[in-house]
């Protein structure tokens, strides 16, 4: 079975108070980055891999896209999105993304934000959404960085003041379950290499446009605590490609 914590209440109202849940986009601290990786919305139909709240469709449709289907696991996350982004440009459907029915050359634009380390494989996504892209359709997705995943507790090494002293990078050639401690919950996820990104994106078919390891914004510094620590070691990777 699919893990989903985003319908246990607990977790689900933890992270219904972090700043990209309550200020949306301008609160993530890799969207500064992540939109310059964008293309041009205007007259596109958009599909959102892993939607949470909404925030890219209703940014897509404020871009000018005509239609934006948002899919996410979460009950929780799809009824927060109704309330949060709703628009009659945008659908929203409960269900997972390896439950999608990627037809054929249906969408311009894909995008996915911090999803796919949820999932176990990531070339069956990267020939599933080529296939449901137009010809010189895009897709943009970000995830968590591989250094951020390797060694699996995704927390720091601290020293007896508990400051944090270095980040821990081990197995990082061994793929595959990780168990992390998110809000206070135990959560499975996958770690892939670098090369199983960007390989997978090529064998494909998909022409990489860009790949960024985003610094955080120095806007959310002060913040949101521990901001400032983003810059010693690389949380996310954000990619995007071209059919």
């Amino acid at each position: 079975m699919k893990e989903n914590k985003y319908d246990d209440e607990k977790f689900f109202d933890e992270y219904s108070r972090m700043s990209r849940s309550v200020n949306g986009l301008k609160g993530a601290g890799e969207w500064h980055a992540l939109k310059t990786m964008l293309p041009d919305f205007k007259g596109k139909r958009l599909l959102d891999l892993g939607c949470g709240f909404g925030w890219h469709c209703r940014y897509a449709i404020e871009q000018g896209a005509t239609f934006a289907l948002g899919i996410d696991i979460s009950r929780n996350m799809i009824e927060g999105a109704k309330e949060r982004n709703a628009s009659p440009l945008i659908e929203y459907r409960c269900m997972a993304i390896e439950d999608y029915d990627f037809v054929p050359e249906s969408y311009d634009i894909v995008i996915s934000s911090l999803a796919f380390h949820y999932l176990e494989s990531f070339d069956d996504i990267c020939n599933k959404v080529y296939t449901c892209l137009t010809k010189g359709g895009t897709f943009v997705f970000s995830v968590e960085h591989p250094v951020f995943t390797a060694y699996g507790t995704q927390d720091w090494y601290y020293d007896e003041k508990r400051q944090p002293m270095h980040w821990p990078v081990d197995n990082y050639f061994t793929e595959g379950k990780r168990k992390a401690v998110f809000l206070g919950e135990e959560v499975t996820k996958y770690h892939k290499t670098l090369t199983t990104y960007v390989n997978g994106l090529i064998q494909a078919g998909f022409n990489i446009t860009g790949l960024i390891e985003p610094e955080p914004d120095r806007e959310l510094f002060g913040v949101i605590p521990g901001m400032e620590d983003e810059l010693r070691r690389p949380m996310m990777l954000l990619i995007s490609a071209d059919k």
